[in-house]
């Protein structure tokens, strides 16, 4: 008889080894999985971990606003930072804190401290904060509260424009104690009719000027003995040189917005002399020349159909825009318009003004330049707290004309 060897007693073990070793696997792997959630659970999150920035001047107060709003900006960025952090665990590799989130606080920073330095430097000396030193941030890496920034200003000495230092009641730039030079600056005049648009900003440079003499006088009389005999040359009167031009310079470009650009002369009227005994500072008038106030609201009821208008295109923002964003995305929206109704303001002005290209040349090329730097800023914005979109600028700046 044949006889045939039987496989289904083996066959039944080696399927229920299969499913031994199928649930013991089973069950490594979950343990794994509870292994590496319980580690991902005690893992602590990074948090970032800033240098402070120390505001080692005394602040002007004409800049004491911008410079809280930024010291509490240093902040914000922190905060947000953090945040991200938290909402993006495990996304882009080891390098992604450091690349998306870390790189742009850096650049953030950077932007903000540099801000402060030209605040404080519109009118007074301009201060090195180290922006390039204090921008770059850390990881706490065990977590932890981030560091603060402090926000509290040191105000400029109330009472050092001149007053006191034998020169009490001196408010307008006036004399020193007998013998303590003082500031002899040219007077600045304003030749053409100001349009209404620049009235304030000229009000406001105007009285800078004057702003300046005072805290030249006031400084001259704090450091006397001080560096040699060509320290307030070199100390106090170039910086006040530099300070003049760039108030000039606003002027004519604030006038420039809506009429034509004026040459003030910021290159012969910056420079100051000395009154070597003492003696009253000239001071800068500030009364302003205004233009027609009917010459500068557009093309309205001005009785003349062939006089052409600006067509620009309309600059759609197509992403969210973060709510630290919202208050310069609207301002620059703003200004798109103002920049149209001052393009039309100018045409009727200028009409029969610099050959058939003056328009073109004069009037849509400045605003194709300015609604550039306008869409451009939006873009900057967003990016702050987002990914900087492309809101296409050099497409949307270029206008032409409803002849």
């Amino acid at each position: 008889m044949r006889r045939y060897r039987s496989y289904r007693s083996n066959g039944g073990t080696n399927v229920r080894r299969w499913r031994v070793a199928g649930v013991a696997g089973v069950a490594v792997a979950l343990v794994g999985v509870g292994l590496g959630v319980a580690a991902a659970a005690d893992t602590a999150v990074p948090t970032v971990n800033c240098p402070t920035v120390n505001i080692n001047v005394a602040v002007p107060a004409s800049a004491q606003a911008e410079i809280t709003r930024n010291l509490q900006l240093l902040n914000t960025q922190i905060q947000e930072a953090n945040a991200r952090i938290v909402s993006t665990q495990g996304q882009g590799g080891p390098n992604f804190i450091q690349n998306a989130i870390l790189g742009p606080l850096k650049d953030k920073r950077f932007a903000a401290i540099n801000r402060m330095e030209t605040a404080i430097g519109r009118t007074a000396a301009k201060p090195n904060l180290n922006a390039e030193g204090l921008s770059t941030c850390g990881l706490n890496q065990n977590g932890g509260a981030s560091r603060p920034q402090p926000t509290a200003v040191p105000s400029a000495a109330a009472g050092n424009n001149n007053a006191g230092n034998n020169n009490a009641g001196n408010n307008n730039g006036g004399g020193n104690a007998a013998g303590v030079p003082t500031v002899n600056c040219p007077t600045v005049n304003i030749n053409v009719a100001v349009p209404a648009s620049a009235q304030a900003e000229i009000t406001r440079n105007l009285q800078l000027l004057n702003t300046q003499i005072q805290e030249a006088n006031a400084r001259i009389v704090s450091t006397q003995g001080q560096g040699g005999p060509n320290f307030i040359q070199n100390a106090i009167l170039g910086p006040l040189k530099d300070k003049r031009f760039a108030a000039i310079n606003r002027m004519e470009t604030a006038i420039g917005r809506a009429a034509a650009k004026p040459n003030l002369n910021a290159e012969g009227l910056s420079t100051c002399s000395l009154n070597q005994n003492g003696g009253a500072s000239a001071a800068q008038p500030t009364a302003v020349a205004t233009a027609n106030p009917g010459n500068g609201g557009g093309n309205a009821g001005n009785g003349n159909a062939a006089v052409p208008t600006v067509n620009c295109p309309a600059v759609n923002i197509g992403v969210a825009i973060p709510a630290s964003a919202q208050a310069e995305i609207t301002r620059n929206l703003e200004l798109l318009q103002t920049q149209i109704r001052e393009a039309n303001a100018r045409i009727v002005s200028t009409q029969g003004q610099g050959g058939p290209n003056f328009i073109q040349n004069a009037i849509l090329g400045p605003l194709e330049d300015k609604r550039v730097a306008a869409i451009n800023r939006m873009e900057t914005a967003i990016g702050r707290a987002a990914a900087k979109p492309n809101l296409n600028a050099e497409g949307l700046a270029p206008c032409t004309l409803n002849a």
